[in-house]
């Protein structure tokens, strides 16, 4: 028998602080969530709503050494962007909170203090590397060596990109600290372990409990629980994070995905701070988090075993985590700026959030991976958006206006085919309940727009057009039914398309309603109503929109741009002496900084170190580089052009770089990486 819950506690994943929101991240997480909880409020249920950022962790202290900024200025200004980004976007969080925040730092703490001290964690003496310039321990990412697979001489001590193993930093070959270049030494120390071995028949019951979670979310704990669950650090050698709270642990933090799971009861602390406690302990709270493949485990697994080790709060009832979306046929790659980003959408097709969210739900990756494409984009749109939901409101209300000046007719009598209709609703309307409450949100949002046709098919196959001059009475019927399946279209959009729905409540003249009023279908909408004027709900979206985006996505492929026909050819300059050429002086030089110029669209400064001295140099690369991914990289430089103001600042240099036939420009780079001052010629 299912369960019944009096309220629900949703939480959506908490995303790294160090990027804006693309629509991978939506697509995983944040729209299933939000259709969900917006389901649930329109039940009246009792729910709370929480996400944040996750501002703490080695890709923060990344971004942040890459930006030459703090962590606590990264944080700042990204978790301001994301969540403008999310609010625009109509995600409707009770709460969008942060890591970073006292509070959380608290919870956190005393969460890691209950845990030390029943003896859960065991303390372990490593030999981790260590930097002996920077005076630090080395995060995975702080370590880059020669990859004993592919023999690529800057795999990371987690992975190697170019050849995809999974490594640990002590098979790195020639290993060295990207923070020094130094090679980086084994030194002693101590961190605290949850030995989550101890859990693994706690954790296979309950995963034994929960076979109606979704088969990607199942399979992938199967997996880990057939391997063996093996002891893991809850504590790092960082300056940033949360504190570990121990006299004897000065320079280490709670592990991030110790402390960020816990970021979901500090934002509902923060949020209701009276009354947090039944939301995270009582047993008829449903608790839901919805993550992205990639944080599976760390949801269903870890966090488990630190809740039960505590033993005060209740265990995730469901984690419907989604697998990945790809772009035109490509993995999304912040790196390679390979993504649709929510801000710039947010610019591109502003009050066109609802397509959005209607083509990601459609192509949701829920149990498998899926594609988001430009042209599904447009058609999506266009033919289901316009053709068929926005066709159908538009015609119901035109034809009311035109007929009976807006007023909604009576109907003394329904005919089998009203009835069936109404039927016909009623077992769709079932189905998208069913759909969403199992989050299968894909056929949900399908069986809501099979509403919509069931509308246009209706009114296609009574023509009252045809019988306003012979059958007024049954003209009133048929659009008093259009009123009705208008109104349901009301209700079951809102989840999905929120803004079209309240624009539909605008235009029928009534208080947004809510799915509890679904019981009640024939008089939704009562006779003798006055309602609005039609407006358009969705608009076209004509080619050269797209064509636009599918350049902006051109673009991005700045470092594999090769003319298939050599069309584009500059002409050869006039000779020169070889004497001429040697007065230039061209050589290697490494990216210290690199920053955008104020004010300016194209230009970058960057600081070089030329191997003699550390100079600034001003190049117009801006629009094809994300200044960040250049900083560490050597470029080619004429370092003795004579210096020149550009945009007030004093440009030592010129950077060389390549044009094609497109006008784009590429880096000029060496292959392998060579010692700062190495001259060309």
């Amino acid at each position: 028998m299912e369960k019944k819950f009096d309220r629900y506690m949703v939480t959506a994943a908490l995303i790294y602080a160090n990027g804006p929101v693309h629509i991978g991240h939506l697509a995983g997480a944040y729209i299933p969530a939000d259709i969900y909880v917006r389901y649930l409020r329109s039940q009246e249920k009792e729910v709370v709503f929480v996400s944040g950022t996750d501002e703490h962790g080695v890709p923060i202290t990344i971004k942040a050494r890459n930006e030459n900024k703090t962590p606590q200025e990264v944080v700042d200004i990204y978790y301001e962007m994301i969540k403008k980004s999310f609010y625009e976007f109509g995600i409707s969080f009770d709460i969008y909170a942060r890591t970073s925040n006292p509070i959380h730092h608290r919870i956190s703490e005393d969460f890691f203090m209950n845990l030390y001290k029943k003896d859960a964690f065991e303390e372990k003496v490593t030999e981790q590397y260590y930097d002996t310039v920077a005076k630090q321990f080395l995060a995975d990412r702080y370590i880059v060596g020669t990859c004993p697979h592919c023999k690529n001489e800057n795999a990371y001590g987690d992975q190697c990109e170019k050849c995809g193993s999974t490594l640990s930093p002590s098979d790195l070959l020639n290993p060295r600290s990207t923070l020094s270049g130094e090679k980086p030494i084994l030194q002693k120390t101590k961190n605290w372990y949850l030995p989550l071995e101890k859990y693994q028949k706690s954790i296979e019951a309950y995963l034994e409990s929960h076979k109606e979670w979704k088969i990607n979310v199942f399979g992938q704990c199967k997996s880990w629980l057939t391997q063996g669950l093996q002891s893991r650090s809850m504590t790092r050698d960082l300056e940033w994070g949360v504190k570990v709270p121990l006299p004897d642990a000065e320079g280490k933090v709670l592990y991030v995905w110790f402390d960020a799971p816990i970021g979901y009861i500090s934002a509902t602390k923060e949020l209701i701070p009276n009354d947090w406690e039944k939301y995270w302990k009582d047993t008829k709270t449903k608790l839901v988090h919805f993550i992205g493949k990639d944080n599976i485990v760390f949801h269903t697994i870890i966090f488990p075993a630190m809740l039960m080790e505590h033993g005060q709060y209740i265990l995730p009832d469901n984690v419907p985590a989604n697998e990945f979306m790809n772009l035109e046929g490509q993995k999304i790659s912040t790196s390679r700026n390979w993504a649709v980003w929510l801000h710039e959408y947010l610019i591109d097709f502003k009050g066109k959030e609802d397509v959005l969210r209607y083509m990601l739900t459609a192509n949701a990756p829920e149990t498998k991976d899926s594609d988001f494409s430009w042209k599904d984009f447009q058609t999506k749109n266009n033919s289901e958006l316009v053709g068929i939901f926005g066709n159908f409101v538009n015609r119901t209300l035109v034809l009311v206006h035109k007929y009976f000046e807006g007023v909604v007719p009576h109907t003394e009598k329904l005919q089998e085919k009203d009835t069936e209709v109404l039927l016909s609703l009623q077992k769709l309307i079932s189905q998208i309940e069913e759909s969403i409450e199992n989050f299968k949100f894909r056929d949900a949002l399908s069986f809501f727009m099979d509403i919509a046709r069931l509308g246009n098919k209706y009114l296609a196959e009574t023509e009252p057009w045809k019988l306003i001059n012979t059958d007024e009475e049954r003209v009133k019927t048929v659009l008093h039914v259009a009123v009705q399946i208008t109104a349901v279209l009301q209700i079951t959009s809102e989840p999905f398309i929120p803004k079209a729905s309240f624009r539909i409540s605008e235009m029928l003249a009534i208080s947004p309603k809510k799915w509890i009023h679904l019981k009640n279908i024939p008089d939704l909408i009562k006779a003798g109503h006055i309602i609005n004027p039609s407006s358009i709900l969705f608009e076209k979206i004509e080619d050269e929109t797209i064509e636009k985006q599918l350049q902006k996505l051109e673009l991005s492929k700045k470092n594999n741009i090769y003319p298939t026909q050599n069309t584009f050819v500059t002409p050869i300059k006039p000779s020169i002496k070889y004497e001429e050429f040697e007065k230039m002086d061209i050589r290697i030089a490494t990216v210290l900084e690199c920053e955008k110029v104020p004010k300016s669209e194209k230009l970058l400064r960057f600081l070089l170190d030329t191997g003699l001295d550390k100079r600034t140099v001003v190049s117009g690369i801006a629009a094809y580089y994300n200044p960040s991914e250049l900083i560490g990289k050597q470029v080619i430089l004429l370092a003795n052009l004579s210096p020149r103001k550009i945009m007030g600042i004093e440009s030592r240099g010129m950077i060389l770089s390549a044009e094609d036939q497109n006008k784009i420009l590429t880096l000029i780079q060496p292959k392998i990486e060579t010692t700062a001052g190495a001259t060309i010629g």
